[in-house]
């Protein structure tokens, strides 16, 4: 079957005949854009020619399909998420491309579910470039704590001051000027907001389309490689629609994150199965039972490869499974892609402080402070800390008891540290250990210290705590330190009780007894009737 397609180095070879003589690939009619079959040869660049049509699109009639087939389903099953109505509705360029803008930094890393509340404060709170670019990081911090990557939000922020203060208020319009002149916009990104924006005609490549283009074509090669990338980059602008550019990018996302998922994928449910190398692979796999039980033969579409097939002259394709990831029938499509190899979080441990001090109405304040403006966290409010290096877990205590003296004005006892407990927080590459101590500032006389050697610090009720630009971490934190706190207060009732009913005890006790007493004397002394 595997002869029934022209190799990938003669699909180059008709795509530049055609361009000669102005005929459209694929059709046998005159071309009605030269731009468009340049395009077509420029997106076969860097695909090297030994690696078999099976990973590839040969076929125009089917790359067509494919775009009519996904953009059916995306009109009529997209989910209604509040940056795509701005996308479409939004009349004016700048801030239609703003609204997208803040929706792909928002959604990196992080699920919709947990970015559409955040989303819909902040384009409340800044609903235009102008109004961003005039916010305080502090309120940028405030708004984006719990998002998680705060760098994030720092870096959108930074780009709408560029855009207002070095570009007139107008965001640059193509991929290739927004990726060069915005802080923390990638290739990615640009691209998305290119296209959903100002329609450019640019694919997109996320781990949603990986995945995607991984199983429709068959691809097990490790998708972080480099040269893999460049692969899913060339397939990606050789399917988006030239018509629908934004449109066919976020379909391809859609279908990644609803359908084709990375575990129990809706293969039934998905548009274009028909041309998913993968799911022909388990379809191949049941029909071979059936013929083997019926003799009935399957039936294939013409432009579907067996997996199996894909063996160039060389039986090494960079492109296909390892050797030692052999196909797993009960994985099915999941198969692909393949699964990259996790590196291993670094472990750090951290001693923490909560201090705490009555204010004026009898309420808990808490001292927090501000960490560096660069690095994890950046920015962002916490508990006096101190990451514990090696050798100072045993003596963490005495150790952080040093290290809060700067705090509280004076020296801290290693008695009055109370061990709250454990959080353990995963970050993206630091599977991080607080260990929870508690301090009443009450006992000293110290309070907040502002030499310019500190970082900046302010006390804070529980409410302005939960206000502030404090990262998931610091509530856990501060929860742990609240159900510690209930359970000791809970004790104390306890033992008072207990002490209370010890101490009556010796009362009751002789009162008893005095009442016995007494009641002997009255039986011995009261008259006796006479017999």
């Amino acid at each position: 079957m595997l002869s029934a397609f022209p190799s990938l180095a003669m699909s180059k070879i008709r795509l530049a005949t055609c361009s000669k003589q102005g005929i459209q690939h694929g059709t046998g009619k005159p071309q009605k854009s030269p731009r468009k079959s340049e395009d077509s040869i420029r997106l076969y660049k860097g695909v090297p020619s030994q690696e078999s049509s099976l990973h590839t699109f040969s076929s125009a009639v089917e790359i067509e399909l494919f775009r009519k087939r996904l953009l059916a389903w995306y009109n009529n099953c997209k989910r209604d998420l509040p940056w795509r109505k701005l996308a479409t509705t939004e009349a004016d360029a700048d801030r239609r491309a703003y609204a997208v803008w803040v929706s792909e930094i928002m959604l990196q890393q992080t699920q919709v579910a947990s970015v559409i509340n955040y989303y819909n404060r902040w384009m409340q709170k800044w609903p235009t470039l102008q109004d961003l670019a005039g916010a305080s990081l502090e309120e940028v911090n405030e708004l984006w704590a719990g998002l998680g990557y705060y760098s994030r939000g720092k870096r959108l922020q930074e780009g709408a001051r560029k855009i207002v203060s070095e570009m007139a208020g107008h965001m640059p319009r193509t991929a290739e000027e927004l990726q060069k002149l915005l802080p923390g916009v990638g290739k990615y990104t640009a691209g998305a907001i290119a296209s959903i924006a100002f329609g450019q005609v640019t694919g997109v490549v996320d781990g949603n389309v990986i995945r995607v283009l991984c199983r429709v074509r068959a691809i097990g090669a490790d998708p972080t490689n480099s040269a893999v990338t460049d692969r899913f980059w060339a397939l990606s602008h050789m399917l988006v629609d030239p018509a629908h550019p934004g449109d066919f990018n976020q379909a391809m996302m859609e279908l990644g994150a609803t359908v084709c998922t990375p575990r129990a994928p809706l293969c039934m449910k998905c548009p274009v199965r028909q041309h998913c190398r993968a799911h022909h692979r388990v379809e191949k796999e049941l029909e071979d039972s059936a013929k083997r039980l019926t003799g009935r033969s399957a039936s294939k579409c013409s432009w579907v490869l067996d997996v199996e097939e894909c063996a160039n002259p060389a039986g090494n394709c960079s492109l296909c499974l390892p050797p030692s990831e052999l196909w797993d029938p009960s994985l099915g499509v999941a198969n692909f892609p393949r699964k990259a190899a996790k590196k291993q979080p670094r472990i750090e441990s951290t001693a923490i402080c909560v201090l705490q001090r009555k204010c004026h109405e009898d309420k808990p304040e808490y001292l927090i402070v501000q960490r560096p403006s660069t690095g994890l966290l950046a920015g962002l409010w916490e508990f006096p800390s101190l990451l514990l290096g090696p050798g100072q877990e045993k003596q963490q205590k005495a150790t952080m008891a040093n290290h809060l003296r700067a705090w509280v004005g004076s020296d801290v006892a290693v008695g009055h540290l109370q061990h709250v407990g454990e959080v353990l927080h995963i970050f993206s590459h630091i599977r991080q250990t607080y260990i929870i101590y508690f301090l009443n500032l009450d006992k000293y006389e110290g309070n907040c210290k502002t030499e310019a050697t500190l970082p900046p610090c302010r006390w804070v009720t529980k409410a302005e705590f939960q206000n502030s630009a404090v990262s998931t971490a610091m509530k856990k934190v501060l929860k742990a330190y609240e159900k510690w706190s209930s359970t000791i207060r809970v004790s104390k009732v306890a033992k008072r009780k207990r002490d209370s009913l010890c101490a009556s005890k010796p009362v009751l006790e002789a009162e008893s007894s005095s009442s016995k007493r007494q009641l002997s004397l009255d039986l011995f002394l009261a008259p006796h009737p006479k017999s």
